[in-house]
């Protein structure tokens, strides 16, 4: 049997790019700020919080996508990995930022 690459992890957390409290989404894995889009680089596999890196991710791309919406796209300031999530977009809960989203799929950012 496959394992589960998946695993939630629904909590909040304080931005440490910005400081806004990010509220659980409740439904999947919060993995970045709704506000600023940035992350910690935290996670192996989506939820697992088993990275040691725990370098800034900073949005650096969104693709948009027919199926999920929108894809960020990272870098990691400390180890320089590349890293792709599926925005928060649209959520009820503290949706993501639609203007970053639009600008970094324009690549204005």
């Amino acid at each position: 049997m496959e394992e589960k690459r998946f695993q939630k992890n629904d909590s909040g957390f304080i931005c440490k790019n910005c400081g806004f409290e990010v509220k659980p989404l409740g439904v999947t894995s919060r993995d970045h700020c709704p506000k600023c889009l940035c992350s910690i680089h935290i996670d192996i596999n989506p939820g697992d919080r088993a990275n040691d890196c725990l370098g800034m991710l900073r949005p650096v791309q969104v693709l948009p996508d027919p199926k999920k919406g929108y894809i960020i796209v990272y870098r990691c300031e400390k180890c320089g990995a590349t890293v792709r999530n599926k925005a928060a977009y649209p959520a009820k809960v503290q949706p993501d930022d639609i203007n970053l989203l639009i600008k970094l799929t324009a690549g204005k950012m």
